[in-house]
């Protein structure tokens, strides 16, 4: 006898097999985003004097390019998941401030899944981010003993209401202090601020937004959650699309290989499309991007980023914001170039000012990086400031311009530059290789280089006996160095 048990299962297993499907839909998420796109218009609008700009990567899809500040904000929803709170130095953002403080306050757009108003990174990473940055501002005072009188600054946390409960406050204020500390002790830079930072929020559920000053006591930052909170996620649309919270998250499960700036690129085209045809449409757009080498000049941010400690002699950037290095008259002779490229890439020719080396993916990757590649990258640059350490200025890509880039601009700031960020080398520590990251980071913020890679540098630096001064004293000391490097890394 049939208890009926069989065909309710799978009559669930269907419906959450069709929601799947309708969750994972490109038409759906591309209309949901647009949908979300006139509410974040809607709430620019109430502040037209204030900057804004997507966290990404979600936030990206709900700002045009055109509209938002240069430079995105990149705070992460696990520095505020429950216990693994964190200010992360890797990530401080205090790009945006200078922006703040222009504007007297700026609006940070991101968005969330189903299940709650607000994504992690808005109810607690950027609550998190102000108050830090307020009580780092009270140490570094008081450190410099500059006289400022900040006995009202607002060093308080502040949280959304129903979003973040008291007992969890309580515990992220307990680590405020040491947070504060560490960013006030370490090598960046705080600008100057007139107010302290004070976080609002924003969703579609908002009856009200927050009437802002411009004789305000404080900075505000305005944290915007640009979808609808809806029952499982999905809510039916009389326009022939079911509603996706959330929808600009996780683009590579839906996407087709679209991006948010193509998605802006060709919004009209895209959104103008019928169901049927749309999938075809993206294919077409994401083939042509493939075929497009985009001018350093087409994406805001791109182009060569110097780092401001060292006064440019290291200069980073993606693969695609490079000259054409096979027209030499457009290359400024004072530069060299070291092009780190992904597995079956088109390398550059290598040359006497060019190092094109192409990095397998996955441990092999990360096995040639720690072996072949940093001890390559350290012997060419050796060649290039041997004789030439006032003029020459080498330029480190790679195709994002946020990770291996990064690792080994990272070595070569180790190998050749004092604390102080003079061409003069001295001893590896833990400490000298984070702060060496910080000066990157500080110039190039969208600076994100993997676990994956800064254990390589630090392998290579520290695990391996590496003396940098070795490599500043002409070609033999660079060999010598070398040497021991293989020898230690093969144990003979």
């Amino acid at each position: 006898m049939s208890l009926g048990f069989s065909s309710k299962s799978s009559l669930e297993t269907e419906a959450l097999a069709y929601l799947r499907r309708e969750s994972l839909d490109i038409y759906n998420r591309l209309h949901s985003i647009e949908e979300d796109i006139s509410f974040v218009l809607r709430v620019r609008e109430a502040y037209p004097q204030l900057a804004i700009t997507p966290n990404l990567r979600c936030g990206a899809w709900y700002i045009n390019p055109e509209l938002a500040a240069k430079g995105p904000a990149y705070f992460k929803s696990t520095d505020g998941h429950y216990n693994g709170w964190s200010f992360n130095l890797r990530r401080p953002n205090l790009h945006l401030l200078p922006l703040a403080v222009a504007g007297h306050g700026m609006i940070l757009v991101d968005s969330t899944r189903s299940g709650k108003r607000l994504p992690d990174a808005l109810s607690k990473t950027i609550p998190i981010w102000c108050a830090v940055i307020n009580r780092a501002v009270v140490l570094r005072a008081r450190m410099s003993k500059c006289g400022l009188n900040l006995e009202d600054w607002d060093v308080a946390l502040y949280t959304p209401p129903g979003a973040v409960s008291s007992q969890e406050r309580s515990q992220i204020e307990l680590r405020l202090d040491q947070w504060a500390l560490d960013l006030a002790n370490s090598s960046y830079v705080l600008p100057e601020l007139p107010h302290p930072l004070h976080p609002f929020w924003i969703t579609p559920a908002s009856s009200t937004y927050p009437s802002l000053s411009q004789n305000a006591a404080f900075i505000p930052i305005v944290c915007v959650s640009a979808s609808k909170q809806v029952h499982d996620g999905i809510e039916r649309r009389s326009l022939g699309f079911a509603y996706i919270q959330g929808s600009g998250d996780d683009h590579e499960l839906w996407g087709l290989g679209l991006t948010p700036q193509l998605f802006w690129r060709h919004k009209a085209t895209l959104l103008g499309a019928e169901r049927s045809e749309l999938e075809d449409r993206v294919r077409a757009v994401v083939a042509d991007a493939s075929n497009f080498r985009p001018a350093a000049s087409d994406s805001k941010g791109s182009g060569l980023t110097s780092i401001s400690k060292i006064y440019g002699k290291i200069k980073l950037c993606r693969l695609d914001d490079l000259p054409d290095l096979g027209q030499v008259s457009s290359v400024p002779a004072n530069l060299s170039f070291i092009l780190l490229y992904p597995p079956s890439s088109e390398l550059a020719e290598s040359s006497q000012r060019v190092l094109s080396l192409s990095i397998p993916s996955g441990k092999k990757g990360q096995y040639d990086f720690l072996h072949q590649t940093l001890p390559q990258v350290l012997e060419f640059a050796t060649a290039q400031w041997r004789g030439d350490t006032e003029r020459r200025e080498i330029v480190v890509g790679c195709r994002d311009g946020k990770d291996t880039s990064i690792g080994a601009a990272l070595a070569l700031l180790q190998a050749w530059f004092d604390d102080e960020g003079a061409l003069r080398p001295n001893g590896a520590t833990k400490q000298s290789i984070r702060t060496r990251l910080q000066w990157i980071i500080a110039s190039r913020p969208v600076a994100n280089p993997s676990r994956a890679t800064l254990q390589r540098v630090n392998d290579f630096i520290l695990s391996r006996h590496f003396t940098p001064n070795r490599h500043v004293d002409g070609r033999k000391g660079t060999e010598d160095a070398l040497q021991t490097s293989a020898r230690t890394s093969t144990g003979t």
